[in-house]
């Protein structure tokens, strides 16, 4: 008697559904790296490559005699103490001090207001509070240094006309306080839309059940809006913080109207675009900005840090 070796019909049918299983998962396996290949090459090629770069630059230097030369920390040392780059740091961190709170105030109360469902066109509103956002950062700062401007603003002669004193908007002690205005006009909009978005993830049963049990509107906003609002309001701190500190190009447009005031170091990001294009000093820019970064990352950290201790206590 012979034995036969043909597979059956039977058990070619039950490792055909097998292979294609097995030949699935490949496929699905090697289908994630490919869709996350080109995020990757231009993660690569545009943010760690110039990265890199700059790195490599603040260790050089540019001398007269010898050409550019290896200083290794050199650049460094330097900037810890350059009293204009202090300056900048400090003059951005009362920017910040002063500024985000009052933004993300009107943001909270904005957000907290459409979701009520009490105002009237909510959509037009919302709308007109998001639309400054849409506006560039350059024609918002060219349009308020007009309607700051001492000689034609709108609220100098306004003021000239109702023999009213008018405070210099563009003076030294105006001058953070105008910037922290257009700033604030500009992102109100954007960190409200974050707010409101995550005011509409919360679940409609928890305030029918605080209102069956007798919660009146400001209870279910302090006790449910605002619990339910911690993980986006430390996610616009976070931008705030990194915005504040990366603060460009207002004062470098109100430069050209108040040049007695805003200098050329007004702000650190400010003083390390004026190192590097009009100082030509590009290896101690590149330094600064490596120092800028560092200060963005400690003070987000800290950030951070206070709003996890405050989550666990």
């Amino acid at each position: 008697m012979t034995a036969t070796t043909a597979a059956s019909p039977k058990s070619r049918r039950r490792d055909g559904p097998a292979r294609s299983r097995r030949g699935g998962r490949r496929h699905r396996r090697s289908a994630g790296p490919l869709f996350v290949a080109p995020f990757m090459m231009l993660f690569l090629l545009l943010f760690l490559a110039p990265l890199g770069y700059a790195a490599c630059l603040s260790l050089f230097q540019e001398r007269l005699v010898g050409g550019t030369a290896f200083v290794g920390l050199d650049n460094y040392v330097r900037a810890l103490g350059d009293d204009q780059l202090l300056r900048g740091v400090g003059r951005v961190a009362l920017f910040f001090v002063l500024q985000v709170p009052v933004m993300l105030l009107l943001s909270l109360v904005f957000a907290l207001a459409l979701d009520s469902g009490l105002l009237r066109l909510a959509r037009v509103i919302r709308l007109g509070i998001f639309v400054p956002y849409a506006v560039p950062s350059v024609v918002a700062a060219l349009m308020w240094g007009y309607l700051y401007g001492p000689d034609f603003g709108p609220f100098a002669q306004l003021g000239r006309n109702l023999d009213l004193p008018v405070p210099d908007f563009l003076g030294e002690g105006w001058m953070l306080g105008s910037l922290a205005n257009i700033v604030t006009w500009e992102f109100v909009g954007y960190n409200m839309i974050i707010l409101y978005a995550a005011l509409r993830t919360v679940p409609q049963e928890l305030y029918e059940a605080a209102a069956m049990d007798g919660a009146g509107a400001w209870r279910i906003a302090w006790s449910i809006k605002l619990p339910a609002l911690r993980s986006a309001l430390l996610l616009t701190l976070l931008f705030s913080v990194i915005g504040s500190f990366q603060l460009f190009n207002e004062p470098n447009l109100l430069m050209k109207i108040a040049p007695d005031v805003i200098s050329s170091s007004y702000t650190a990001n400010l003083y390390a675009y004026s190192l590097a294009f009009t100082g030509q000093q590009v290896n101690y820019a590149a330094t600064v900005s490596f120092l800028l970064g560092l200060v963005i990352v400690i003070a987000s950290y800290a950030v951070l840090l206070t709003a996890n201790r405050r989550r666990t206590s």
